[in-house]
């Protein structure tokens, strides 16, 4: 499976991104899907997860209110809607799948990776 991450880029403190994630499989649907982030100098850290039905996500407390992450099976697409972003949002996105349906927080239990996509909050 191939990810493609894009969405990235630089906006100012309480505004919003989308980040999307396209896959190159088509059995899409069974792969559970994840973002992580990691901010310079820092270690790789969970952010959100989805179930490869959709029908349920989990956030890190860091992000939990903020952030939304959804998917459209059909276009084999998963997305990161971000709201109110901060300073300490600044990094690079990695979507992630993993060959089963079921979510988890480490990034060790995914299989498959995107190059990333920067994001920078500007205070």
């Amino acid at each position: 499976v191939q990810l493609q991450a894009s969405g990235g880029g630089l906006v100012q403190a309480g505004g919003s991104l989308r980040l999307s994630c396209t896959a190159s499989e088509r059995a899409f649907g069974n792969y559970a899907t994840a973002w992580f982030r990691q901010a310079p100098g820092k270690a790789r850290e969970f952010v959100a997860a989805i179930v490869g039905s959709g029908d349920y996500t989990l956030y890190s407390n860091s992000v939990k209110g903020r952030f939304t992450m959804s998917r459209d099976n059909a276009k084999n697409m998963v997305y990161l809607q971000m709201n109110s972003l901060k300073p300490e949002d600044t990094a690079v996105f990695y979507c992630a799948a993993r060959r089963l349906a079921l979510i988890r927080t480490k990034a060790d239990d995914y299989d498959y990776w995107g190059q990333g996509t920067l994001v920078t909050v500007s205070s």
